[in-house]
């Protein structure tokens, strides 16, 4: 009874201990949401990620961070006052998710949640704000990837700054021999979702005495010290691939990779006789050149010939040649064999790398190489018994096969620098044109690349296919040279689909002409579109958005509609709609596929002349803009900042500098001070602290002084190419006339804008502004309100701009 009633309750106890015990990791654990913390300034367009959340801290909106747009931001602005801006979360701070989103033609300004957003006309890239709540299963980056702002070399000082000092490590040379063992340098994570943690650190046992310590960043790209994005992107890569290349044999560090051995493979010489006069080992003052890729691997195991000179020191080699910005320097290290002993070969190659067609040279006496000669044939030379270096033991004639002279690089083509233009073509991909026709296209485009002679510092060219919807084929920044455009217009593929023009124009607008694509800025943006008879969409409305941004389009129809056909037109005149002008200039009509290469240099001279492409010019590039600002004493010095600040918000909306726009200030009360000209400030950045350090000045009140003022020492010195425009800022009536001087700058060609506040005469307001009054002429109860006319002045100024005639 005893035994049965004891093996009932180990049962018992055995079944429970099973149910209540819980198996480790039965339940997988979710992984958690790690929210990286940013700062107040950080910009959304300096993340490059699509798709993100991040703690904002608290107080941003004291901050006064820039923000553009309202519900969907601009890029460039600051992610926790956009969302403050939005609602999203409150000033005390919180998480926000992120996304990016396509730029916008307008981002329109407002007043909310007390952060005041600015206007944009136009960005290549948006983001909106959300709630920072993930949906379930959803795990967002943990760590945010920046965007650098400039390429930043790794120096092997600063790293051994971080590790404690190894004592059994050398001073820094060449990549070590295979034989060599590397020593581990600690290394310190921290990321950007907490406080920095430092890793454990671990150290290598002592190596051997022969160690030897890699270099640190073995290969290193130079900055390419232009603006360009396509060197940028280079000079920025630098950094990382010199991190990959660390520990690494010269040789692995440069295969898969984007830049080639630095030392091409010599050519084989053939056997040669040796004189027995002259040393058959190359001395250390002889120069090899930039033809010699150093191999580290062991001397091999067969027996040499008697005459065999034996390995090549290091110290017999030399690379002289010029800083490529790659930096190594060599080990003196026991004698290894100097060709190509590759272990996985037979000896029978291995014998005939060495000895064959890789046999040593012959030096001279003093150490240098003689002159190269003909290197596809062999010359024959009589023995000069005077010759120092002439060996009198031989027969009566000296054999030598001379070695290739080395070929020098061929240098990069800068480019025309008279032709420089962003230009791409688009190029007609419909199934209407045929394979043959399509061919056609293509050769007229490689002639065009060869004639207009791109370049860096002049064209860059681009291409863009277009059908049913326009395809990228080159980029402004892929080719720096006509000679890579040719072979890569050779390999585009007909898409087919319709001809759909006007789709491709909205896209060149919107994303081709980016600084990501390589659109350099400070070159004309051209675009010319090569059509098969007529778009079969609208093109009006795009062309139209595209000129507006400064693109200058170009029309080039081949066998265009008869008059039988016009009628099959989807948009009648669609070339005098698309143009930059209708003055014949941007039209280049061509009456058969055939005759299209007769259009080369026609075209490449029209596009060349950047004097003529003016719809490079915009409403936010061209003007000349003068601030007349009311110092009197009822403005008050805290109402002075307020207006200060508005001239500031009108004035980030342009671009600035001597060739676009340029911006002067005049403050008057009785008297009137020059606070700075047009062209004294080029810079936006420069302007803006000019206009944040005019100092208020406080008297009287005489607007019309004010304005004859400005025309003398601000409108007198305007550019004939720049658009004239005034913007008076008053708080009251004039103690002077205001008509008479109003008038004389209305007939100067001077656009006028009038703005008045709380006790400004409305009379006045109207006189000094330009007709018609009500799209000149502002007035607000407060000082506080300005901001709101923003938008309302740069909108009026564009609109003018633009609704200029076309002939």
């Amino acid at each position: 009874m005893n035994k049965a009633s004891l093996t009932a309750i180990c049962l018992v106890l055995l079944l429970s201990s099973v149910c209540w015990a819980k198996p480790n990791g039965s339940k997988n654990k979710k992984p958690k949401q790690v929210v990286p913390a940013i700062e107040c300034d950080v910009r959304a367009g300096k993340i490059n990620l699509p798709e993100f959340i991040v703690k904002c801290p608290a107080h941003c909106k004291e901050t006064k961070q820039q923000v553009y747009g309202t519900g969907v931001f601009a890029s460039i602005s600051s992610i926790c006052n956009a969302a403050i801006h939005n609602g999203v979360i409150t000033n005390t701070g919180g998480k926000v998710i992120v996304r990016k989103m396509a730029g916008q033609n307008v981002y329109k300004g407002s007043n909310s949640n007390g952060v005041r957003s600015l206007s944009l006309p136009k960005w290549r890239e948006s983001f909106v704000v959300s709630v920072g709540k993930p949906k379930k299963g959803v795990i967002y980056p943990s760590t945010l990837d920046y965007v650098p702002s400039r390429p930043t070399y790794v120096k092997a000082s600063q790293k051994e700054s971080k590790s404690p000092p190894v004592t059994t490590a050398l001073p820094l040379t060449t990549s070590p021999e295979p034989t060599t063992t590397m020593t581990p340098e600690p290394t310190t994570t921290t990321t950007t979702t907490a406080p920095p943690t430092t890793a454990s650190t671990t150290t290598a046992p002592p190596p051997p005495p022969t160690t030897t310590k890699a270099r640190a960043a073995v290969h290193k790209v130079r900055d390419a010290g232009s603006s360009h994005p396509y060197l940028a992107s280079v000079a920025s890569a630098g950094p990382r691939q010199s991190q990959n290349a660390q520990g690494k044999s010269f040789s692995q560090v440069f295969r898969g990779t984007s830049y080639p051995n630095r030392f091409p493979q010599r050519a084989g010489t053939g056997l040669r006789r040796q004189d027995t006069g002259s040393a058959i080992r190359r001395q250390p003052s002889s120069p090899v050149g930039p033809g010699f890729p150093r191999r580290d691997w062991p001397p091999p195991s067969f027996p040499h010939p008697d005459w065999y000179p034996g390995a090549r020191r290091p110290t017999d080699v030399s690379y002289a040649a010029p800083d490529s910005g790659y930096t190594w320097s060599e080990t003196d290290t026991p004698e290894v064999a100097a060709w190509d002993h590759r272990p996985d070969i037979s000896e029978y190659e291995r014998w005939f790398y060495n000895f064959g067609p890789y046999l040593p040279r012959n030096t001279d006496s003093d150490g240098n190489r003689k002159a190269p000669l003909d290197n596809t044939h062999t010359r024959v030379e009589p023995v000069d018994a005077w010759r120092p270096e002439a060996n009198l033991y031989e027969s009566g004639f000296n054999v030598r096969e001379q070695e290739p002279v080395p070929r020098a690089p061929e240098p990069v083509s800068q480019g025309d620098p008279n032709c420089k233009v962003d230009l791409v073509f688009l190029m007609d991909g419909s199934w209407s044109i045929g394979k043959r026709r399509f061919k056609i296209q293509k050769d007229f485009l490689s002639e065009v690349a060869v004639a207009i002679n791109v370049g860096l510092a002049g064209p860059m060219m681009g291409i863009i296919q277009y059908g049913d919807d326009p395809v990228t084929e080159i980029s402004l920044k892929s080719y720096s040279s006509s000679r890579e455009v040719k072979p890569a217009i050779d390999k585009i593929v007909q898409k087919g689909g319709l001809s759909n023009v006007g789709k491709a124009l909205s896209y060149i607008n919107k994303q081709y002409f980016s600084d990501a694509n390589g659109n350099r800025g400070g070159a004309s943006n051209v675009a010319v579109v090569l059509v098969d008879g007529w778009p079969t969409d609208k093109v009006e409305e795009a062309s139209r958005l595209a000129r507006e941004s400064g693109i200058n389009i170009f029309f080039v129809t081949i066998e265009g509609p008869d008059d039988n056909e016009k009628q099959n037109l989807v948009e009648a005149n669609f070339v005098d709609k698309a143009v930059c002008r209708t003055n014949g200039f941007f039209s280049l009509p061509v009456t058969s596929w055939f005759s299209l290469r007769k259009a080369v240099q026609p075209l490449v001279k029209r596009v060349c002349d950047t004097d003529r492409l003016v719809c490079s010019k915009t409403c936010l590039n061209a003007n000349d803009i003068a601030f007349v600002i009311d110092g009197s004493s009822s403005v008050g010095t805290s109402n002075f900042r307020t207006v200060l600040q508005f001239v500031a918000n009108v004035t980030r909306e342009f671009e600035i500098s001597d060739t676009d726009t340029r911006v002067g200030a005049v403050q008057y009360t009785y008297e009137q001070r020059l606070e700075f000209a047009f062209g004294q400030y080029n810079n936006k950045a420069e302007l803006l602290n000019a206009i944040k350090r005019i100092n208020y000045w406080s008297g009287g009140t005489s607007t019309g002084a004010a304005i004859t003022y400005a025309a003398d020492q601000l409108f007198s010195k305007s550019k004939p190419n720049k658009r004239k425009i005034m913007i008076v800022i008053t708080d009251g009536r004039s103690y002077d006339d205001v008509r008479a001087p109003a008038l004389a700058v209305h007939r100067q060609g001077v656009i006028a804008y009038s703005i008045g506040i709380a006790w400004a005469a409305q009379d006045e307001l109207e006189y000094i502004a330009t007709d018609p009054d009500k799209e000149h002429s502002f007035f607000v109860d407060e000082f506080d309100n300005l901001y709101k006319f923003v938008p309302k002045i740069i909108h009026n100024i564009c609109q003018e701009f633009n609704s200029q005639p076309r002939n």
